[in-house]
């Protein structure tokens, strides 16, 4: 009997996949330097892909030996993230070098599926992969591609070609307000105003729920509220930054973070003394490589500045997951697991990063913190117009002559932006606009009046959300346009929901239909608004919902 148990355990044993001991010195030898942490998977899956160029499963393996986690918890990780490249036994490895070819609404419009096919003739695909992308936050300078870790705006084939070919492509650092100049600039003198008690914490959420200041990454909530929401529960705290601008016609952040990023640092570190949090955890997206190494370098030096109050700041890369822009989703992923929204209550503010209660905040709503608590909420909220309240930063993209971040008063509408860019581009008349991103909905030209903020365009079935207006022409199908976002949605669906996971791909089979079923979009919208977990599957039938109400002659 024993030895039938112990040749069986041999047979279960041959089946499972040895360890490689090279794999395994080659995993010690590149992670030595960081913890054995389950929160810092993520990090190491991405120091392993860079240095070997893919996850072979032979490191995955050692990895999971060196964690003392099971092989499945490393690849249901690895897999989900689509920067991610898993190469198992006998398979080839991907091409030395990828270049991402946005796909998105902006270049889609410039003619990205024209550059990705103009592409693939001029490289070799044994030295050089390309592949369609998602929005990569560079819609002002579409067409756009990632070429490695190089951000290439204005593109063309022939000079994406030739980039490739030359050595390894690194980040674009733009000229940008290094900590010593930020210094010069007065920065962090409201942070030492705070930590010296001229403003109290009750006084700086009282002066940031007058002067208006809502959080800009999409949803809007009150920062004020939420400050004093997450100062209720007892503590530790924690708080995080939502780095992770994936929403389509978005990249305010970005160009925010490369040219002054101490303005979201010092704001960050006020957030942080009001709701007492012990350290912030900043979540930045993989498609921004030169945001990456210029936060790196100035959150170094922040915290070898010796300024007082200093909490620490970690800063995580995302792997390319558009759903880890929800809060629950990107806390799900800094503690290193599947990017998947959790189920809500309790809410993060109650039970957040690691447990603990944690305060969110995106890139543009800390900017804006010391300037509020230096000039007086008056200020902030007196720029509004149309009674609303504040400054934006809006993305406009498309069919201006001028794309671009333009800083508008809040209420402005789509008409003053497009202004504001120089007009329309020259040939091409104005037909109708996103004014939120993907998840905003479309509008027609005849509405483009309506004042841009939160919850006034309730009315209309649309919403603001990041503040990515991207505007289309006479030119443009809105039937196409509505069918790349669909896409969008689908591939980006965590898959955690069936009324997203299925939704988006059976909405995107009613829209491709010669004259689509009014009816069963209806109520597979409304199924979808109901059932799923978060914002992207809810969010998802916007577009198609505002091609059936304004632009019917698009079916036909």
């Amino acid at each position: 009997m024993a030895k039938a148990f112990a040749k069986q355990g041999r047979a279960l044993q041959a089946k499972g996949r040895p360890l490689d001991e090279a794999a395994l010195a080659e995993v010690v030898a590149l992670l030595a330097d960081m913890p054995k942490r389950r929160d810092l998977l993520i990090e190491m899956l991405h120091r392993l892909q860079d240095r070997f160029g893919a996850l072979h499963v032979r490191h995955l393996k050692a990895l999971a030996e060196w964690l003392r986690l099971s092989e499945a918890e490393i690849f249901e990780v690895a897999s989900f993230y689509h920067h991610f490249d898993i190469v198992k036994e006998g398979e080839a490895a991907p091409a030395p070098l990828t270049i991402r070819v946005c796909d998105s609404v902006s270049c889609m419009m410039a003619g990205g599926e024209a550059l990705r096919a103009r592409l693939a003739g001029l490289i070799d695909p044994a030295r050089i992969r390309v592949v369609a992308a998602p929005c990569i936050g560079a819609c002002a300078e579409a067409p756009a591609a990632l070429v490695g870790r190089r951000l290439v705006g204005r593109a063309d084939a022939e000079t994406l070609a030739a980039i490739a070919a030359g050595p390894a492509p690194e980040p674009l650092r733009p000229a940008y307000e290094d900590f010593a100049a930020a210094r010069v600039q007065g920065r962090y003198t409201m942070l030492e105003t705070c930590l010296s008690g001229r403003i109290s914490r009750d006084q700086a959420i009282a002066m940031l729920s007058d002067a208006g200041l809502r959080g800009l990454g999409g949803a809007g909530f009150p920062a004020g509220r939420k400050w004093a929401v997450v100062r209720s529960p007892p503590g530790p705290r924690l708080m995080t930054i939502n780095g992770d601008e994936g929403e389509p016609g978005t990249f305010k952040d970005r160009l925010l973070l490369e040219s002054t990023p101490h303005a979201m640092l010092e704001g960050a570190l006020i957030a942080a003394w009001a709701v007492e949090a012990e350290a912030i955890y900043l979540y930045m997206r993989d498609e921004y490589p030169a945001v990456l190494a210029i936060l790196a370098a100035e959150i170094s030096a922040l915290a070898a500045s010796g300024l007082p109050g200093l909490v620490p700041i970690h800063l995580r890369r995302g792997a390319g997951a558009y759903i880890c822009g929800e809060e629950s989703a990107m806390i799900e992923s800094l503690e290193g697991k599947r990017g998947l929204p959790r189920h809500r209550p309790p809410y993060i503010a109650e039970r957040g990063l690691f447990g603990r209660p944690t305060l969110n905040h995106n890139v543009e709503t800390l900017a804006w913190v010391p300037e509020i608590l230096a000039r007086g909420p008056d200020w902030f909220a007196g720029k509004g117009v149309r009674g609303a309240k504040g400054l934006r930063r809006f993305s406009v993209s498309g069919r201006v002559r001028e794309p671009g971040m333009r800083l508008m008063p809040a209420g402005s509408t789509a008409q003053e932006l497009i202004e504001a860019c120089g007009g329309m581009a020259e040939g091409h008349e104005f037909r109708g606009y996103l004014p939120g991103g993907a998840s905003g909905g479309m509008l027609p030209a005849s509405l483009g009046d309506l004042p841009l903020d939160f919850g006034r365009l309730d009315e209309v079935g649309c919403f603001v959300g990041s503040h990515a207006v991207i505007v289309f022409s006479d030119r443009d199908d809105p039937r196409a346009i509505a069918r790349n976002l669909l896409a969008f949605f689908t591939h980006e669906s965590c898959g955690q929901c069936t009324p997203c996971r299925l939704g988006t791909e059976k909405m995107t089979a009613l829209l491709d239909q010669p004259s689509p079923d009014r009816t069963l979009i209806a109520d597979l919208d409304q199924v979808m608004r109901d059932g799923s977990i978060c914002g992207l599957g809810q969010a998802a039938p916007n577009p198609v919902r505002s091609l059936l109400r304004f632009f019917p002659e698009a079916l036909s």
